[in-house]
């Protein structure tokens, strides 16, 4: 699917990003005028191919997957792309906060004291052997007081900084920054999905007093605390939307096609009386025997159906219910062991596309004992109103994490202007023949 919106108007940059996720691969292209003004210029989307928990398990469907959505988002804005900003749910996310300071004597801070307390905290950083997919400053301390934005200026006798770094696996980041490599468009950067859908959903005041951010995607389910302005824990729980349609389709012996259509139209977290008098067509419309159809029911019909294969709305809900049961346990035992509980406990926010399940909010809040709201990205111009969901903020929040441009600390000092690279960019004839060679190879 394809969206366009209205034509914008002289833009001084152009961002492209492209979720890679287990059930939909989406892309977007975003323009900022040169008022500083953020447009959404076209989007796309289509099923997802070759991913399964947030990691690459066919390396050609899921390029061609992705060739395919940032095609139709390249249509919808009448804009092609060269590169793009991808995100990364799997791949053993970790994050950790590393504090340094060092000696300023009581003086003024100047910028250069300022760069240099952030070449120090590059050697402060180990990765074991894994992939640092962000190495940001959150916020700096004078002689211990947090919370610092801006020190320069200011007379200190240590000046410090706390820096939030994103860890991943090192041979998973590979293998989706290549199947996008092998759809022919450069890699910008990866950036950890909790990051990119913070930034479309949460407030400032929010991540600085603390809050949950719990995306639930098909496969996996990310649990994210934020506090001080930056993301401080983070835990993945191996379940997701799609495990409800499997318990639907196990339960009724439907197919899954079916189960994640029942899940969508009649699937609901909160039963109601009325459920037990509604039933709920198996085949779906364009079926024989399905809603508005006639005849006979296609294959055998579902378990407990009656003889137009329909079964009780009641009965769909307890399977979801009792599913969503399993999850929300899983989520609070990974906000517990964040220390997200009990009296230090606060807003919890649910985005994703296991999200829009209708009720989830409010399940989740009986469930979980906290105060708990869907996440949306913000809607921004030209932005289609179906967009405006939890199950595209993440793909919103990585046009405005590129838009942003935050800091990371391995660039400074490096004479690249405080944007730091982390993979190399292909340039020139180069990158044409690079780009020759992978299309010679999917297409001859």
């Amino acid at each position: 699917m394809a969206s366009r919106p209205a034509t914008p108007r002289r833009l001084a940059r152009t961002y492209a990003a492209v979720n890679v996720g287990s059930f939909r691969i989406s892309a977007m292209i975003m323009g900022e005028t040169e008022n500083g003004e953020l447009q959404v210029l076209g989007s796309g989307h289509r099923a997802s191919a070759g991913i399964k928990r947030g990691y690459v398990t066919d390396m050609t469907a899921a390029a061609h997957a992705i060739r395919d959505a940032v095609e139709r988002a390249e249509k919808s804005a009448n804009t092609p792309v060269r590169s793009v900003w991808i995100a990364c749910a799997g791949a053993g996310l970790a994050s950790h906060v590393v504090a340094v300071d060092i000696e300023i004597g009581g003086r003024r801070i100047e910028d250069e004291d300022v760069e240099q307390l952030l070449i120090q905290a590059q050697d402060m950083i180990q990765p074991d052997g894994r992939k640092v997919l962000h190495a940001q400053p959150a916020h700096y301390t004078l002689d211990g007081a947090h919370g610092v934005a801006n020190p320069r200026g200011l007379h200190a006798e240590r000046l410090g900084v706390d820096i939030h770094v994103m860890l991943a696996d090192g041979a998973p980041v590979r293998n989706l920054t290549e199947a996008v490599q092998s759809a022919h468009l450069e890699v910008e950067g990866v950036v950890a999905a909790p990051l990119a859908a913070g930034h479309a959903c949460l407030t400032p005041e929010e991540r600085e007093l603390g809050v949950a951010l719990v995306e639930i995607g098909a496969d996996i389910t990310n649990v994210a605390v934020f506090a001080g302005g930056m993301l401080l824990g983070l835990r993945a729980v191996p379940m997701g939307s799609a495990d409800i349609t499997d318990a639907i389709a196990s339960s009724f012996g439907i197919r899954r096609s079916q189960a994640e259509r029942l899940k969508c139209v009649a699937g609901s977290a909160i039963a109601s009386p009325a459920d037990h008098r509604e039933l709920i067509p198996v085949n779906g419309p364009g079926e024989v025997g399905g809603e508005g159809g006639e005849g006979a029911p296609v294959g055998p019909l579902a378990r407990g159906a009656d003889d137009k294969n329909r079964i009780l709305r009641a009965e769909l809900v307890a399977v979801v219910t009792q599913q969503l049961s399993v999850l929300t346990g899983e989520i609070g035992k990974a906000l517990k062991s964040m220390g997200f509980a009990g009296s230090r406990a606060g807003q919890v926010v649910l985005t994703g596309g296991g999200a829009e399940l209708a009720g989830m909010a409010d399940f989740m809040q009986g469930a979980l004992g906290q105060p708990v709201r869907l996440g949306r990205p913000p809607q921004l111009s030209g932005m289609p109103e179906a967009h405006h969901a939890p199950g595209f903020a993440t793909l919103a929040g990585l046009c405005l994490y590129a838009a942003e441009d935050p800091v990371d600390i391995r660039a400074v000092g490096a004479g690249r202007g405080g944007v730091y690279r982390a993979f190399a960019r292909e340039t020139g004839i180069m990158a044409l023949l690079a780009r020759l060679v992978r299309a010679v190879k999917e297409y001859f």
